[in-house]
């Protein structure tokens, strides 16, 4: 019996999928039903994301869709094979932590992975002591054995993207670098750590300076996923007061590809980046010794 208590991430992404495939090319639900020999309930279902479809049937469906490209096809393949594999993160089950587990499933499918924020490190360059001085700073604190699984799975997303190779960039407005933080250690630890992970071939940080104040206004924090060879974004994550909204209307992301790429314009070069991160750990240190 399924241990799923809800449709998967990658069930739905793949059923959005096949949705917009099929309604670009001309056909209906009752087409698609004829051509798996199966009810147009059941298309329905798959579409949703209500029931995980057959490779079988994806590749029947690829075929009256007309779609040809083989890196599309062997991905939307792979979806329908992974939507019935269980996520390390449902280890961590028994707590709030799981209603990120959309998110996780996203960033372990993707190809490329761009992300902008304001006034924090991203998440998959944290340090775990940086999640946990956070997580101590909401006002709406969890218990400490909760807040330590959310460190855990933090480090275990971080972990899981780094060994898989999957390219990162991110831009970061100045503050989250230069406001200082309760414990200065904690701060300088972290902003060596940013200096390691830029040195990885995947990975890209850049910075954008606190005099572009136009540039840091073009869009929210958010983080934006591709899943294809052509590094195209195809899902966008913000996060509200209470919970992450995923976006995958083809117009809505492109104005975040926009805007990413706007801000990657306007901040610092990568190499000035990191001699800035590496000027003011070096202040941190300093003032705290």
């Amino acid at each position: 019996m399924s241990t799923d208590r809800h449709p998967s991430a990658r069930a739905r992404r793949l059923g959005s999928m096949l949705r917009r495939l099929r309604t670009t090319a001309g056909y209906d639900q009752e087409s698609a039903a004829e051509a798996v020999d199966c009810s147009v309930a059941k298309i329905s279902r798959i579409e949703s994301g209500a029931v995980k479809a057959r490779v079988g049937d994806v590749r029947i469906l690829l075929d009256l869709y007309g779609e040809q490209d083989p890196e599309r096809r062997r991905w939307l393949e792979k979806l329908a094979r992974d939507s019935r594999k269980r996520g390390w993160w449902l280890d961590y089950e028994t707590n709030a932590m799981t209603q990120i587990g959309d998110f996780i499933s996203m960033e372990a499918d993707a190809t490329f992975i761009r992300s902008w924020q304001l006034a924090l490190i991203p998440g998959l360059l944290q340090t775990a002591d940086y999640t946990r001085a956070l997580m101590r700073a909401n006002p709406a604190a969890l218990p400490n054995e909760i807040a330590e699984e959310g460190v855990k799975v933090r480090q275990e997303r971080r972990r899981a993207v780094e060994e898989s190779g999957i390219r990162f960039a991110a831009v970061i407005w100045e503050p989250a670098i230069t406001s200082l933080m309760t414990d200065p250690r904690v701060h300088y630890d972290q902003l060596l750590h940013l200096r390691r992970i830029a040195e990885h071939p995947s990975t890209t940080i850049q910075v954008l300076p606190l005099t572009e104040w136009a540039a840091a206004r073009v869009a929210p924090p958010f983080t934006a996923f591709s899943f294809g060879h052509d590094h195209a974004p195809e899902v966008v994550s913000t996060d509200t007061f209470s919970n992450t909204a995923m976006i995958e209307d083809p117009s809505e992301v492109a104005n975040y590809a926009h805007a990413f790429d706007s801000l990657r314009s306007s901040a610092l070069p990568p190499r000035d980046t990191m001699d800035f991160i590496e000027k003011t750990a070096h202040q941190i240190n300093k003032e705290a010794s």
